[in-house]
């Protein structure tokens, strides 16, 4: 099990991105334009991971924990 590196308002404002993310891909992909389309996705594919499992491997890498901050 990886240790949590993201909490507080980082949870928050990752899971606020992935869901404007995922609104500009469904958009982006029902005009046909495909490239911007998945690649939000793959952002918020990225966002929502790190929102529920509360582990990023950016931070883990820079040293950065955000599970402290209230």
């Amino acid at each position: 099990m990886v240790e949590r590196n993201v909490g507080g308002r980082d949870r928050l404002v990752r899971t606020v991105l992935a869901v404007a993310l995922t609104a500009l891909a469904v958009v982006k992909l029902r005009d046909g334009d495909r490239t911007t389309g998945l690649l939000a996705g793959v952002a918020a594919a990225g966002l929502g991971f790190n929102a529920v499992t509360c582990f990023c491997g950016l931070n883990a890498a820079l040293g950065v924990d955000t599970t402290s901050e209230e």
